[in-house]
């Protein structure tokens, strides 16, 4: 039995050039090597081995290993930049990214976005600078993002964001915050701050000499 899947659009390309995109050539080099196979439904199939093999390799990949492997293809290489699974970065400038960086499952970067040296990105985190903008004469959004003054996002360095944290564009955190899990930051924050909440308020400070948490 295979595993299968819808096919890719045709003639996409993500630098814009005609002709068949990276993924679907990746597939026809699969159904060629037998590890694939179009149904009769035109779906693409995996065979069983295969599809065991990303299963496995998806469930076990976020380790210290291939985390440093997928920032290095995605351009992070040689800072001790360590990317999870899933995690989408489309950031303006490459160097945005701090040294000593990681990065959780599945989280989203993107935009006008920097991030602080040593600093801990938890799993499902979105940071997304930029705002879609409501035009009264259409009637709806705008589809792509327009500034709105600042809506760069800074994440100071040193800061933990624990899962499923959301900072709103414009937000500048400072150094060495503890965002706690759950939390959507739509202000600026000082140094040392432990924010918790929807929308997040400060709740406490990290004591810079101590490292003690003290709360308010």
């Amino acid at each position: 039995m295979s595993k299968g899947y819808d096919k890719p659009a045709k003639n996409l390309d993500d630098d814009g050039l005609k002709g068949k995109g990276t993924f679907e050539m990746d597939m026809e080099k699969l159904i060629g090597a037998g590890l694939a196979k179009e149904g009769e439904d035109g779906r693409l199939r995996l065979s069983d081995e295969l599809f065991a093999a990303l299963t496995e390799y998806a469930n076990r990949s976020d380790n210290e290993a291939d985390n440093c492997r997928r920032a290095e293809v995605l351009g992070f290489g040689g800072r001790n930049i360590r990317v999870a699974p899933g995690a989408i970065i489309r950031v303006h400038d490459r160097d945005n990214i701090g040294s000593n960086v990681f990065i959780g499952l599945y989280s989203y970067v993107n935009g006008n976005v920097t991030i602080g040296e040593n600093t801990l990105i938890g799993p499902h985190c979105s940071l997304a600078a930029g705002n879609h903008k409501f035009d009264a004469k259409t009637g709806w959004f705008s589809a792509r993002t327009e500034a709105d003054g600042d809506d760069s996002i800074r994440i100071g360095e040193g800061s933990w964001l624990a899962s499923n944290v959301t900072i709103t564009g414009g937000v500048k955190l400072g150094r060495c915050n503890l965002i706690c899990a759950n939390s959507v930051v739509t202000k600026s924050t000082p140094d040392y701050a432990i924010m918790a909440g929807i929308p997040a308020r400060q709740i406490g400070r990290i004591d810079a000499e101590s490292g003690e948490y003290c709360w308010e």
